[in-house]
């Protein structure tokens, strides 16, 4: 009996003893870096879509013929099999093989197809654009932009936001006599999505000028703006 009471007063001696222990609390800093750039996209996707016409003497311009020309103007620019990619086939029924059954039973039907034509700038689709054929190209228009080198660049970009983050903790915890610690938290930094809207004046002017021999000035793709947010928790020492 003896041994127990003395055991039960040690537990509660040593329970007392913790109570008193006071953990002192972490004191940290919370910080936000951000980064961003802006970049000119060097890969431009065109749709051009083209179709059969008649000639004003009545005669057709088959989709085939239309098709060869097309495909040499883009060899003759420098583009390949890679470069050029068959977007769609299109008829009154949108299927280019039911439409070229039908073409039998009706002469007059007039075929169409779309190619999606990558090029990396504005030089290479003024090229394209003149090697057009007017009469056969129903619409043109860049279908969307990209920067080829995009997965590399955000990583740079979000270690960019990381680093500002803490020289932000450094400055601000120095202003009140602390010292910035290790990191506690680092949260994956968000991508503010700003994506322009791709358009291409140099093809509007064109377009407006008629048969003028050049453009009032020349004008490049909008640049593609990518920034990164982060927020990150520093300790306080």
């Amino acid at each position: 009996m003896k041994k127990m009471m003395i055991v039960l007063a040690a537990c509660i001696i040593a329970a007392q003893a913790m109570a008193q222990e006071v953990k002192p609390v972490q004191r940290t800093i919370s910080v936000s870096g951000s980064s961003q750039i802006e970049i000119t996209p060097d890969e431009i996707y065109v749709q051009v879509d083209l179709r059969e016409y008649n000639k004003k003497n009545g005669d057709k311009i088959d989709i085939n013929s239309i098709k060869n020309n097309f495909l040499a103007a883009c060899k003759s620019i420098g583009l390949t099999d890679k470069d050029v990619t068959v977007q769609s086939y299109q008829g009154y029924d949108n299927n280019y093989w039911v439409t070229k059954k039908s073409k039998k039973q009706n002469p007059d039907l007039k075929a169409s197809i779309s190619y999606w034509i990558k090029v990396s700038g504005t030089e290479k689709l003024d090229e394209l654009v003149d090697k057009m054929d007017d009469e056969a190209t129903q619409n043109f228009f860049i279908a969307k932009t990209a920067y080829s080198k995009m997965d590399e660049l955000k990583k740079d970009m979000k270690i960019t936001a990381v680093k500002a983050a803490k020289e932000k903790a450094i400055y601000l915890s120095e202003a009140i006599g602390e010292h910035v610690g290790e990191a506690i938290t680092i949260n994956d930094p968000v991508e503010i999505n700003d994506t322009p809207r791709p358009y291409y004046a140099n093809v509007m002017m064109k377009e407006a000028s008629g048969d003028a021999a050049e453009p009032a000035m020349t004008v490049d793709f909008k640049k593609i703006k990518i920034q990164f947010e982060v927020s990150v928790v520093f300790a306080l020492k």
